[in-house]
């Protein structure tokens, strides 16, 4: 979904976002699926993978495990991954060349075109000698996050991965225990399960419009702490710390939080990267 430039050059392009959505937030779906049908005003689209993702699936195995998972009767599936506002559908096929059976979801008929289109013409750009014997598959998928059964393509309706880059900044704040919660009821109770957050915008301010809306990893862990519930957030726009009682039973918990070495310029120096799963 929605990324912005840091440099002043890119004003124009987030007043035209941020005006945009000067609307009530049901009418936010329609107003993504405007973009994508117009097809002249894409400013999210960076032309492919951030790089911290490509160097977690690469170098953080450890952390994350493989593609595989071993069922009771000692036979294997592949891992199913969720990246939700996927956009033209770049991190759905690098899960897929990871082994994965990735899913894509977005909000328009358009984008879901777009994603077609981006694995019929680009597909082979993102194999690699080292994967391919374990090549998985890519599904792109229209529905509302929140709401539809979408996620009924996936066997139990869960995934075992769940990648949210630019996806959670791209919903105003008044969305955000909704997020939570969705997040919660998507990604697995398995072990395996595990939802990445790549934290951006953190160096924006928080009070001045979206989206994409500025936060802080202080945003994700008090949310993802307290699913669903209504945050309290002080005079400067940041998420109160430490207000919101223990976290809920429901939670999920962050295995692991960093700064990685390479991502998008829009974040470099600013972005983190979150590793998170159910108790």
């Amino acid at each position: 979904m929605a990324t912005a430039d840091k440099s002043s050059s890119s004003s124009d392009g987030r007043s035209r976002l941020s005006t945009h959505f000067d609307v009530p937030e049901s009418s936010h779906p329609d107003r993504w699926a405007q973009l994508w049908d117009a097809g002249d005003f894409l400013p999210w689209d960076r032309g492919g993978s951030n790089p911290a993702l490509k160097d977690l699936l690469n170098q953080k195995r450890g952390l994350i495990g493989d593609c595989w998972l071993e069922k009771e009767d000692g036979s294997k599936r592949r891992k199913t991954a969720l990246v939700p506002g996927c956009g033209r559908g770049y991190d759905v096929l690098l899960l897929a060349v990871h082994g994965y059976e990735a899913y894509g979801l977005e909000i328009s008929d358009k984008a879901v075109e777009k994603c077609l289109e981006e694995k019929k013409i680009n597909g082979d750009q993102y194999m690699a000698d080292e994967h391919s014997d374990r090549v998985g598959t890519s599904t792109f998928l229209k529905g509302d996050f929140f709401a539809g059964e979408w996620n009924n393509a996936v066997p139990g309706g869960t995934f075992d991965l769940i990648y949210d880059y630019t996806f959670f900044c791209a919903l105003s704040p008044a969305m955000r225990p909704a997020w939570s919660q969705r997040m919660v009821q998507l990604l697995t109770t398995t072990p395996a399960g595990l939802l990445i957050c790549l934290e951006f915008p953190t160096y924006k301010d928080p009070l001045i419009a979206g989206p994409p809306f500025g936060l802080t990893p202080q945003t994700y862990l008090e949310h993802l702490s307290h699913p669903g519930k209504k945050l309290a957030y002080d005079e400067s726009g940041h998420v109160q710390v430490g207000n919101h009682g223990s976290p809920t039973s429901d939670s999920l918990e962050r295995l692991d939080h960093w700064q990685p070495e390479r991502t998008h310029e829009i974040g470099k120096g600013t972005d983190w990267v979150s590793i998170w799963r159910h108790k």
